[in-house]
């Protein structure tokens, strides 16, 4: 046996040195450099490319097989401008551990590498004829590999370390003027070896015009690769991300983890990720942290996870706290977000009480395209309760159910400043986008205890939304308001040109605070009834509030018109009668106020302008009637009331008796600046025919009593 391995030893050694003899003088007499014109020529007639190799080719064959080429570029198809190029390239791997079916790589270098990739307008890129296959198919595509021969034992690689450095590419999308790049690659790695972890460091600039991007990017890692047992992962992994992307500036991303999957078996431990930039004047940040989410056989489980947010705005700043846990089955697309928790905190000046805070409970519930969500708890100093369910993620169609006790908007809508006349027009004739109705699919029920909007105050609000196909109907839609209530429809069609419909019903409502919180408009009072039938139509809110038509009516009680005491009025200037009294013009004067015991009054709204003819207004001292239009689209009044004051108190039973002076009084000018004029020349005319009347009435009464007192001496006479 001894001598049978000492045989075979030497014959060995004999092989092996006749080897290293043969490759000896292999390297000493082959120039690789005497074949570059041959491998040019080549590269030209196959694929119609200019090759370069300006520098030497350099050969090692013992104890490493390896190349070092210098200086190669290669041309565009059918062109000599560079499609890439690189300055080194050396490979070398170990030539003795090939005998046995391994590859040893002690070295891989790319040094310089630059390559441009173009995307044309007709479709077709740059390196479409190197991806072309040869037509010749090999035995295995035609079926003719040997069944009968015994498999081949696999092929085992170890790497000792590649080494990429300033490495950039480059892509030209010419259909959509895309641009990206990667400049500046450099990657570094340890041993790469099936079942070693394999260090792993990259760097890189990476640059885009759609999406904006410029960022500079690391990634460290240990990366596992074993196909023998089905394991893949990634430990330590640390992905730093730092630029400018899309609209946020000063970005600062982080990926910190662990990743291994063995065979079906997905773990994610120790999962944080962190976020940071600047939107305009805004800052954000976003913290996530996952201790350990499992994905096994298409089962979803984890431990509790925290996203934290923040924002802060130059005024006020924002904090978001959701913690749950997460379990389902992706096969059949079940996610479920189980204890949820929500926190919301604000801190501001423009905040109420310079402060706000919340936080709701409940759970997610995703099956395929459907979403299911319950929450309920605080929120911005409300107690809220809302059921949500979305189906077709796609095209969604959206149904709610919210519940909310009371709910301020103003005090968290920014202070409006007071702004020039023009800017004001301005914003009014800017466009009204409302495409987004057009594919609205939506249909719930809000329903709030008491609600302010617009210093507009409501209470028990009740409204049902539907929306489909770009038309909105709002019904019921009632509430609560102003000592009254309110029912009725809206419906908002934005098919093509946006039209709103409006039909209300507004009973018991005290006039004066509505229409001060409103419209700040401060003239009327009284309580009753006002019906609105309205239909409007326009691409902004000047022509929506100029192509206002429909009808308005109204009807109240125990009341005033403020700004003027109409019988005040008339009787300071009954004893001017005569004396040359004209027309007086006055502004508004909130001190002062018409009463009424009941108001009357319809109008017919054409084109933004309301137009009445009917005002029926009575006090025991005075009627208003009149004729006039509002003028709602330039928010402005002319109107022309005749008020009769009556000769007495008792006089104001009925309207026939009502016999005392009629004066005419016009109001007009804008809702800010009211001014109203009393037509004291057409009262003196009707007090001086009134005496002429009351004059030609004595003198009747005298005849008559004159021709009676004769007629009874005649017959006293006669009957003597």
């Amino acid at each position: 046996m001894n001598r049978t391995i000492k045989y075979t030893l030497i014959t060995g050694a004999s092989i092996l040195g006749l080897v290293v003899a043969a490759l000896a003088y292999i390297a000493a007499t082959f120039n690789p450099n005497d074949y570059k014109p041959k491998i040019i020529q080549l590269v030209q007639e196959k694929k119609q490319r200019t090759l370069k190799l300006d520098g030497d080719i350099k050969l090692t064959l013992f104890p490493n097989i390896g190349a070092n080429i210098d200086r190669v570029s290669i041309s565009e198809f059918q062109s000599m401008q560079n499609f890439a190029t690189v300055e080194s390239v050396q490979v070398s791997l170990a030539l003795l551990p090939l005998f046995s079916r391994q590859v040893v790589v002690n070295q891989v270098a790319i040094n310089g590498l630059n390559a441009k990739l173009i995307k044309y307008k007709n479709g077709k890129t740059n390196i479409d004829d190197l991806l072309s296959v040869d037509e010749k198919k090999d035995e295995a595509a035609n079926g003719e590999i040997d069944k009968s021969k015994p498999a081949s034992p696999p092929v085992t690689f170890d790497i000792a370390a590649v080494s990429l450095q300033n490495l950039s590419f480059s892509y030209l999308d010419e259909t959509s003027a895309a641009q990206y790049e990667v400049k500046k690659l450099n990657l570094k790695t340890g041993r790469i070896a099936l079942g070693v972890p394999i260090k792993l460091e990259l760097d890189a600039l990476i640059k885009a015009n759609k999406p904006k991007l410029d960022l500079i990017t690391k990634v460290q890692g240990n990366l596992v690769i074993n196909p023998e047992i089905e394991q893949y992962g990634v430990q330590d992994l640390n992905v730093q991300i730092n630029g400018n992307a899309l609209d946020i500036s000063n970005l600062a991303l982080q990926v910190k983890g662990n990743f291994n999957q063995l065979k079906q078996d997905l773990t994610v431990d120790k999962l944080l990720l962190t976020f940071a930039g600047t939107q305009a004047k805004n800052s954000l940040s976003a913290n996530l942290d996952a201790p350990k989410l499992r994905l096994n056989s298409g089962q979803l489980s984890s431990e509790k996870f925290i996203l934290d947010l923040e924002m802060a705005q130059p005024l006020q700043k924002f904090q978001v706290k959701l913690a749950t846990t997460v379990n389902g089955n992706l096969e059949k697309k079940i996610i479920n977000l189980a204890d949820l928790t929500l926190k919301v905190s604000g801190a501001g000046d423009a905040l109420p009480n310079k402060a706000v805070s919340g936080e709701m409970k409940g759970s997610i519930h995703m099956q395929g395209d459907s979403l299911q969500a319950k929450l309920a708890g605080g929120m911005l100093q409300s107690q809220v309760k809302i059921q949500v369910a979305v189906n077709n993620f796609v095209q969604p169609a959206i149904k709610f159910d919210i519940e909310v006790d009371q709910f301020d908007v103003d005090v968290y809508l920014p202070k409006i400043e007071p702004t020039a006349p023009t800017t004001e027009a301005a914003s009014l004739d800017d466009q009204l986008d409302l495409s987004a109705l057009k594919s609205l699919n939506l249909d719930g029920r809000l329903r709030v205890g008491a609600f302010k909007v617009a210093n507009l105050k409501i209470a028990q609000m009740d409204i049902g939304v539907k929306a489909k196909q770009g038309i909105v109907d709002v019904s019921p839609l009632s509430a609560n308001l102003y000592q009254g209530s309110v029912h009725g429809s809206l419906q908002i069609n934005a098919q093509a040109t946006p039209a709103i419909t409006i039909k209300q019903k507004l009973s018991g409502i005290n006039i004066a605070p509505l229409l001060k919180d409103m419209a700040d408009f401060d003239i009327l009072m009284g309580r009753g009834d006002v019906t609105l039938d309205l239909k409007t139509q326009g691409n902004t809110v000047n022509a929506l509030k100029k192509s206002l038509n429909g009808n308005i009516a109204l009807l109240l009680k125990d009341g005033a018109i403020k700004g003027i005491n109409i019988a005040k009025k008339i009787r300071d200037v009954q004893g001017k009668v005569g004396k040359g009294t004209a027309a007086q013009t006055e502004l508004a004067n909130n001190e002062e106020q018409t009463d009424f015991s009941e108001m009357k009054a319809s109008f017919k709204v054409t084109e933004s302008v309301a137009h009445n003819d009917d005002l029926s207004m009575k006090s025991p001292l005075l009627r208003l009637s009149g004729v006039g239009d509002i003028d709602i689209g330039n928010d402005s009044i002319n109107y022309l009331a005749r008020a009769t004051l009556a000769k007495t108190l008792e006089g104001q039973g009925g309207g026939d008796q009502v016999g005392g002076l009629t004066v005419p009084v016009r109001l007009s000018g804008p809702f800010t600046n009211l001014k109203y004029k009393l037509e004291f020349g057409a009262m003196v005319s009707e007090a001086t025919k009134q005496k002429i009347e009351a004059k030609k009435e004595e003198i009747k009464t005298q005849i008559k009593t004159e021709i009676q007192d004769k007629l009874k001496s005649k017959l006293k006479e006669l009957f003597k």
